[in-house]
């Protein structure tokens, strides 16, 4: 998009949002507006000072692992400015499309009830207040600069996907999208009315009118995920979470359908934005993905046809895909484990197709290069086990040579050293696969799985004394397989999974420093699955995607766990951070005026996670434990439990929408 045309582009828009109107509006514009309306507009250097202040507030939530060696770079080091530009760029061009299309600009009366929405759904309240200021708390900015990013993407994204737009508040006058392509001039429309720029700033969910914080979420409570925009249902994908936002990629539709597909979720404005396709990885499912304070890095997987060895390194603050190295990778494989160690991420076990290994990887991305694990005293071949990182060892642990038989043997793996040491089967858990693992300060708790049957015992280990500790099965959960957990700084969560009979909406929480289990809620739970993925956010549980008998699945919940717990303090910045804040007048400004601000203390934690992180938690490979769903080989083996998935339905491609070329062409229907 030319630069000049984008700067008329943003004076337009806003112009047209803060006109005041005389006479009567058109009839769906509603009822007349107030008196005191409000003439300002915003410059795109203002547009963009102001996405710089929301994109600091994002940073500083984003995890940055704490066996990293580097530290925290600021944003300016992560995020130039012509990408930070782009970003209005974006949302400029996606409101001029729709306003091509429908041939009225998106209205004040929808931006205020796009805040009022935001503002209502949030699922991190602290966060969302911290953005209000950056944007100095006024409704004007906050309509204009957050609330028009995400209500435009969100409409565009739904004439795409869905031939219509599901409009807030306000039903326009829709004409078929193929007759307006057709007969539509490529210009910018004379007049842009709006009912009222006269915007009120919302209360924020969680705290009252007058802006009282109410503190954490209410305890052992859910809600459900948004479904505008999700991703395709899908299972046997990976979820990561990156301090402010979790991203869910690849996965399958009933071992028919391959995704390289994949969403980041926000739960401060409860909305789904698509990963880029441009240079992603191929199809896959049973892959693995961790974060690594910048980048999320998936690995390896099966295609349908194919076993893989092939990845990418997907950055969301450029929506971007960079390939991984295939040089001296590991050999292709599926349900392997991975792990981030501040530096490097190590994959290991896995399964071709035809034999399992106790082959592995270590993988630098900064020299995008490969070096090979040891297998000297390297446990047995293995697939379907789990993998923790302490902040010196990856801890691998159960999992299953082939068939019905579950192991209970483990090694610890130091990569500074390149060895391998034994864990011990003393008092250790009864063989198994498809078990989840969690590591807390001290320990690694495994539990659930398939052992010949489901399973709802569970151990934990201690690295230090190489001990075993049977976790207690009074109140435990259900027996099962296929679930997540994630570790929440003085809990173990698990939730969902299967024992091929029933899917679970149900889970418990396990106190390790009391042995004991307290059933989660199932009011407004989500239906029972198994495979989901769940990551931690710091006070929410969000579990995503899955499969039941009926198919796959993407909807997903958030579950409040307020417990009593330190609050890590997210590793900042090395460079003080000033909040961009255009000077408040009525009249339009050169440029904004920089006023340093107090940076808001974070809510997010960057240590309980289940994000396949340097932090003490869950790894991806734990949170879409491999189950005993048989895989598609070349040579048949015994497999514990029929194929979950039923036979899907061939659907036919549909056909290319209009509105895409639409969308492509908009920067050139721009006025002169």
């Amino acid at each position: 998009m030319n630069k000049a045309n984008v700067l008329k582009l943003a004076l337009l828009l806003c112009a047209a949002a803060c006109s005041i109107i005389t006479g009567t509006l058109l009839a769906f514009f509603g009822p007349e507006a107030p008196s005191n309306l409000s003439q300002r507009t915003l410059t795109f250097a203002e547009r963009v000072a102001y996405q710089r202040a929301i994109e600091h507030v994002y940073w500083r939530h984003r995890i940055w692992p704490k066996d990293r060696p580097d530290p925290k770079p600021s944003l300016d080091e992560v995020m130039s400015q012509a990408q930070i530009e782009k970003k209005v760029e974006d949302y400029l061009r996606d409101s001029q499309a729709l306003e091509d299309y429908w041939q009225r600009p998106i209205t004040p009366d929808q931006l205020q009830a796009e805040m009022e929405r935001i503002a209502g759904h949030t699922k991190q309240p602290g966060v969302l207040r911290e953005i209000f200021a950056a944007l100095g708390n006024d409704p004007f900015v906050i309509a204009e600069c957050l609330a028009r990013q995400v209500l435009a993407h969100r409409l565009v994204t739904e004439l795409n996907n869905e031939g219509s737009v599901k409009l807030t508040r306000i039903a326009w006058r829709k004409q078929p999208l193929q007759s307006w392509v057709a007969t539509a001039e490529p210009q910018l429309p004379v007049t842009m009315a709006a009912v009222s720029a006269n915007y009120a700033l919302p209360a924020i969910s969680g705290q009252s009118d007058n802006w009282t914080p109410s503190g954490l979420c209410t305890d052992d409570t859910w809600t459900a995920t948004s479904l505008t925009n999700a991703p395709v249902a899908r299972s046997a994908h990976t979820a990561v979470w990156t301090g402010s936002e979790m991203i869910i990629w690849g996965g399958t539709q009933g071992g028919v359908v391959y995704l390289n597909t994949g969403g980041r979720y926000n739960p401060s404005t409860d909305s789904w934005t698509a990963t880029s396709l441009t240079n992603a990885p191929a199809a896959r499912d049973y892959h693995t993905a961790i974060w690594t304070g910048s980048e999320m890095i998936v690995w390896g997987g099966f295609n349908g046809s194919s076993y893989l060895n092939t990845g990418g390194r997907y950055d969301p603050g450029t929506d971007s895909w960079t390939a991984t190295s295939l040089t001296n990778a590991p050999a292709v494989r599926d349900y392997h484990t991975a792990i981030w160690t501040g530096s490097e991420m190590i994959v290991w076990g896995g399964f071709n197709g035809s034999s399992v290994f106790n082959t592995g990887g270590r993988y630098n991305p900064g020299t995008d290069s490969w070096t090979a694990t040891s297998t000297t005293n390297a446990p047995a071949d293995r697939e379907r086990h789990t993998a923790v990182w302490t902040g010196t060892e990856m801890i691998v642990w159960g999992g299953t040579p082939g068939g019905f038989s579950g192991l209970n043997t483990g090694g610890r793996y130091n990569p500074n050293t390149d060895s391998w040491t034994a864990t011990s089967t003393t008092n250790a858990p009864a063989g198994r696969f498809g078990h989840t693992a969690v590591l807390t300060d001290s320990e690694m708790i495994v539990w659930g799985g398939f052992g010949g049957f489901p399973l709802n015992t569970g151990g934990r280990y201690d690295p230090g004394s190489n001990s075993w500790t049977a976790t207690t099965t009074t109140n435990a959960p259900a027996a099962r397989y296929s679930h997540p957990a994630v570790w929440i700084g003085s809990e173990m969560i698990v939730w969902g999974g299967t024992d091929n009979t029933s899917y679970f909406n149900t889970g418990g929480r396990y106190n390790p420093g009391t042995d004991s289990w307290t059933a989660t809620s199932i009011i407004n739970a989500p239906g029972g699955r198994a495979y989901p993925t769940a990551v931690w956010t710091g006070s929410q549980m969000i579990v995503w995607g899955g499969f039941r008998p009926l198919g796959p699945l993407n909807t997903g919940g958030r579950y409040c766990a307020a417990v009593a717990t330190p609050t890590p303090t997210p590793t900042s910045s090395p460079t003080a951070t000033s909040t961009p804040t255009p000077t408040a007048s009525p009249t339009p400004t050169a440029t904004p005026t920089v006023t340093p601000t107090a940076t808001p203390t974070a809510t997010a934690t960057s240590t309980a996670t289940s994000t396949p992180t340097a932090t003490p938690t869950a790894t991806a490979a734990a949170t879409a434990t491999p189950s005993p769903t048989p895989t598609p080989t070349s040579t048949p083996r015994p497999t514990p439990t029929p194929r979950l998935a039923p036979t899907p339905r061939p659907r036919p491609t549909p056909a290319p929408r209009p509105f895409l070329q639409m969308l492509a062409g908009s920067a050139s229907t721009l006025p002169a």
